[in-house]
């Protein structure tokens, strides 16, 4: 059974997951913890349940979901996976931030990058990788079946979508992204977003606007 904890990070009020299973392993995913009492709130819920890091994930490397890779990384020793196609948005982060006047150390560089259909394990838990571009180039989304929940970084959120007008984002992409990479899981697969509170894929298929018209 797996746990997951989510906290509220940095000026964009972005989510990041912490996913842990009953051997105590866990995985990190799009640490945006940038003030060191973030820092500390995110170690401290890792330690004070004798959770054991193995991995450090990003569904996609905007400066929001990446100003806490290089603490990770350090604090954790881990090592970073993304999809290839994002690497160049990794590569821009630190451009990105001076340009935001935000202050934060350079991602460490990934060890290896992760594709459609992979899967990412730790302890006796496992998530399927999808391939979701439209909001970033690369953007990847966490699919545990077991429990029916889906990790989506920026590419769904209650009631809305990513932004498509960065950088790399494609509107046409990202729909396709979501009624053919996401919408096929099922509507009763829960939705844990970058940003806001989780959703169901049934609701978003019947409520959100941006998608009522397309399935």
């Amino acid at each position: 059974m797996i746990t997951i904890k989510s906290f509220i990070f940095n000026s964009f009020e972005e989510n990041t997951y912490v996913l842990s299973d009953s051997t105590g392993e866990c995985v990190i995913i799009d640490p945006g913890c940038h003030l060191k009492e973030e820092e500390e709130e995110l170690a401290r819920y890792i330690t004070g349940n004798a959770l054991r890091p193995v991995l450090l994930l990003n569904t996609h490397c905007h400066i929001d979901h990446v100003l806490g890779n290089r603490f990770v990384a350090d604090r954790f020793g881990l090592k970073l996976f993304i999809h290839a196609t994002e690497q160049q948005v990794l590569d821009s982060s630190s451009a990105v931030s001076m340009m935001y006047g935000i202050q934060m150390s350079p991602s460490p560089a990934p060890e290896a990058y992760l594709a459609e259909g992979d899967t990412v394990t730790f302890g006796n838990s496992s998530l399927k990788v999808i391939f979701t571009p439209g909001h970033s180039p690369g953007s990847i989304s966490f699919y545990n079946e077991a429990q029916r929940f889906l990790i989506s970084g920026d590419v769904l959120f209650r009631m809305s979508i990513g932004r498509t007008d960065l950088p790399g984002g494609n509107f046409e992409t990202l729909i396709k992204s979501i009624t053919t990479g996401l919408m096929p899981l099922g509507d009763e697969v829960t939705v844990y977003s970058g940003h806001g509170e989780p959703t169901t894929l049934g609701f978003e298929k019947q409520y959100n606007p941006f998608l009522t018209q397309t399935v």
